[in-house]
């Protein structure tokens, strides 16, 4: 059967952040808007391409102007404003227009990496210790380290280098300061586990399938940090993108595969994921799997991520995206509930006060 099917987006826009060439990040959602816009034709089914400009009070009317059987949201939010990219599902389903990923709550939730991380903790889902600092709470740094220093809310690696791992407090100082002055907001702060790197995709609403796991393999000189930083991502020319390769299916044992996909399966079910997300996860050196982060509607071009483990499934990308499809029109009632308790102090929107720095 013949759907109407209108591809939303990002259109990518110039950052007012002078980030090591973000607009690599930015300007890849068009291979997948492109990929995903063929594929779907490839079904079958008409495409709608509808590109969203801020405001969201603008992109709102458009979406309420669609005439379609669902949307394919690839919408990561506007440029320097991760926190709008809720707003397209939020907006969706007050429409009742069925579309693709997870739903509003748990985007909203999935760019509070804080707030995730305590959620771990409290179901007994190892993740690596941290704290979120400002430059006022650094005086209570307590981790051991080294650690890595990160943007609380934002995704695709941004503002992560080699020296964001950390080995002394003035180092820790540094970029601390880096994050405030960047992000205008408090640093999350982690012990750096460097050990085996894994990341697996899940898909389902209420049948779950995990994708074969991948392992980032780093070939790295030892002075350099096992990260998977912006440079290793988007930089074809730097040492750590020519130094960090993607290996899947993972060489890894049935009992280490049972235990990471059983892993990445407790998180998205923990969070409310529906139809696809990405959970990328660490072993420490005791070999035990600490979950870093889930990513809900991870990128999805072809190549990369979710698209490289659908193709080891033995999908290609067309059928990968037909499942994608398929999910978000499935009539079945879901849960929205996501789990919203945490200690007191632990997820606040910065960290002026200590409390936040005592995580």
């Amino acid at each position: 059967m013949c759907s109407r099917i209108a591809v939303v987006y990002n259109k990518p826009t110039p950052s007012r952040y002078d980030r090591t060439n973000e607009q690599k990040a930015v300007a890849g959602v068009m291979e997948s808007v492109e990929a995903v816009n063929a594929s779907i034709i490839e079904l079958g089914h008409e495409t709608v391409l509808l590109p969203l400009l801020p405001p969201f009070e603008t992109a709102r009317q458009k979406l309420e102007s669609l005439d379609v059987t669902m949307v394919f949201n690839l919408f990561e939010g506007f440029c320097d404003a991760p926190e709008t990219e809720p707003l397209v599902p939020e907006t969706l389903d007050g429409l009742g227009i069925p579309y693709t990923g997870c739903q509003s709550e748990v985007l909203r939730l999935g760019l509070d990496k804080a707030k995730v991380k305590v959620l771990f903790q409290a179901a007994g889902i190892p993740t690596a210790d941290f704290q979120l600092l400002n430059p006022d709470t650094l005086h209570l740094f307590h981790l051991d380290l080294p650690c890595i220093v990160k943007p609380r809310a934002d995704d695709a690696s941004n503002g992560i280098t080699a020296e964001s791992v950390v080995n002394d407090f003035a180092s820790l100082e540094r970029q601390v300061k880096r994050m405030a002055e960047s992000y205008g907001s408090a640093a999350l702060v982690e012990k750096f586990i460097s050990g085996r790197e894994f990341n697996a995709t899940v898909m389902g609403n209420s049948r779950f399938m995990v994708l074969p796991v991948s392992e980032i393999v780093y070939s790295l000189s030892p002075d350099l940090p096992r990260i998977l930083n912006f440079e290793a991502k988007w930089e074809e020319d730097s040492v750590y993108f020519k130094g960090t390769k993607v290996v899947c299916p993972a060489e890894i044992t049935p009992a280490e595969r049972d235990y990471i996909t059983g892993t990445a399966l407790a998180a998205y079910m923990l969070l409310g994921c529906r139809g696809y997300a990405r959970v990328d996860m660490r072993m420490d050196e005791a070999g035990q799997l600490n979950v870093m982060e889930v990513n809900p509607n991870p990128d999805i071009s072809p190549g990369t991520g979710a698209a490289r483990q659908a193709l080891a499934s033995g999908m290609n990308y067309t059928q990968f995206v037909d499942k994608i499809v398929k999910l978000a029109l499935e009539k079945k009632k879901y849960d929205r509930r996501h789990p919203t308790h945490g200690r007191r102090g632990q997820t606040g929107a910065d960290a002026n006060t200590p409390e936040y720095a005592r995580i």
